[in-house]
């Protein structure tokens, strides 16, 4: 049973937290039926990325098998054959769309769904090994779980804090193939051949100097009091950065979960958001 829920990737369920973001900076938090429409966007999401990832890990197996860590993945290590990974990917498409009708999701939510699937099996696929453009739908994975989660929702957000998210999205992209070329060992990905160092650093720190900009000015026109987050935010990059350029694969969600000041401060910033915007 538990390759089979290695195979889901658990931990990568923390971006889609992502769909909550209109939820919790619209106010609407403990509107019941609003957060229950998010909670099953959330849900649903899990299933769709989790078989995003299971196809993903059946088109790199062999490939795994040659990198000094994702060789212990599920299928790459053996412990499931593909058949048995793609009869669990169906089972989780079928939950997903069972969910979707159930709790009667709009319309633009399928749309979000459908281009997302579309997105990453063409990533899978190869569109992964184009420079830029790999990256390029990186960011809109994170991008879509936001829109996904205005559109299940029916809030709209600032097109300042969308600014943020692609941002931050180009900066967390870039970090990952830096990791990745630090840990490289062969050809693991074919596209790391075309990114070196400073490259990548360069438009890491542009990337983060537009994210910070963008959060503070969103910040400016958004409640009292939300203009005295962005320290703890500049913060927050600061020691992701630092993480990101030591002994990392770049991944976000593993840079988050092994980093107990990270942690600390992201539930810092997470605490004194929901203070400002529903305690004051």
């Amino acid at each position: 049973m538990k390759p089979y829920i290695r195979l889901l990737r658990p931990k990568h369920a923390l971006k889609n937290l992502l769909i909550f973001l209109p939820l919790v900076f619209g106010g609407a938090l403990f509107d019941a039926p609003v957060l229950q429409s998010a909670v099953c966007g959330f849900v649903a999401f899990c299933c769709l990325a989790s078989v995003v990832y299971i196809i993903n890990d059946i088109c790199d197996a062999p490939r795994d098998r040659l990198h000094p860590t994702k060789k212990s993945r599920p299928i790459a290590s053996g412990a499931i054959s593909p058949m048995q990974a793609a009869a669990e990917a169906a089972v989780l498409l079928a939950v997903m769309l069972l969910l979707s009708f159930w709790c009667n999701f709009p319309l633009e939510s399928y749309l979000c769904l459908a281009i997302y699937f579309a997105v990453n099996i063409g990533y899978s696929l190869g569109l992964k090994n184009v420079p830029i453009l790999d990256i390029a739908l990186l960011v809109s994975g994170f991008l879509l779980r936001v829109l996904f989660g205005a559109a299940v929702t029916g809030i709209a957000i600032s097109d300042w804090l969308y600014l943020t998210v692609i941002a931050i999205s180009f900066y967390l992209g870039l970090g990952k193939r830096r990791g990745e070329l630090a840990r490289q060992k062969g050809d693991t990905r074919k596209v790391l051949k075309y990114y070196t160092y400073d490259y990548l650093d360069k438009y890491m720190q542009i990337s983060l100097g537009l994210s910070i900009t963008f959060y503070a000015l969103w910040s400016m026109g958004a409640a009292n009091g939300m203009v005295w987050t962005v320290p703890l935010v500049i913060c927050l990059c600061m020691k992701y950065s630092l993480t990101v350029e030591g002994d990392s694969d770049g991944d976000p969600v593993e840079v988050i979960c092994r980093d107990k000041i990270l942690l600390v401060l992201a539930a810092a910033f997470a605490a004194l958001v929901l203070s400002i915007l529903y305690l004051f």
